[in-house]
């Protein structure tokens, strides 16, 4: 089992179907370019492997902010439905931790969508709380958003 982040294109492709359990909206053939577009903002996409399969995913980025200080956010994570309550969630968020702990940050936070009561119970068990709400609406004229 190993985590690295995916540098190449063919490893940004590889997280793909993973990544479209959590964002059904992404196109596949738009995935690399946005990943690697997104890289200028400080986006970075990690990737647990474990018998030659993307077992989870995660995207997260580190910057500062006046309330909390260098922070690590958490774009995404996700695992794959049927690797669920396999320990991999739990080492991808570890190793999401010490890369926090690596870059000096504060802080390391994720939003989670309100529905996903799973996603909860899995947060509260990693020792996570809830600080805050998070809002959105989308800008007129931009429906690209996911609810």
């Amino acid at each position: 089992m190993k985590i690295q982040i995916a540098a190449t294109d063919e490893e940004i492709a590889s997280c793909f179907s993973t990544m479209l359990i959590l964002r059904p909206h992404l196109v596949q053939g738009e995935f690399v370019a946005r990943v690697k577009s997104m890289h200028g903002e400080g986006f970075l996409l990690a990737f647990l492997e474990d018998e030659g399969e993307v077992r989870a995913v995660a995207g997260y980025r580190m910057h500062d902010l006046l309330f909390s200080g260098r922070t690590l956010y958490v774009d995404d994570l996700v695992t794959v439905a049927g690797d669920r309550s396999k320990g991999y969630g739990s080492k991808l968020l570890r190793w999401l931790e010490e890369e926090a702990k690596k870059h000096r940050c504060t802080t390391f936070t994720l939003d989670s969508g309100v529905f996903r009561y799973d996603a909860h119970r899995f947060y509260f068990r990693e020792r996570m709380a809830i600080f805050g709400y998070h809002f959105s609406k989308p800008v007129p004229g931009d429906d690209t958003l996911a609810p």
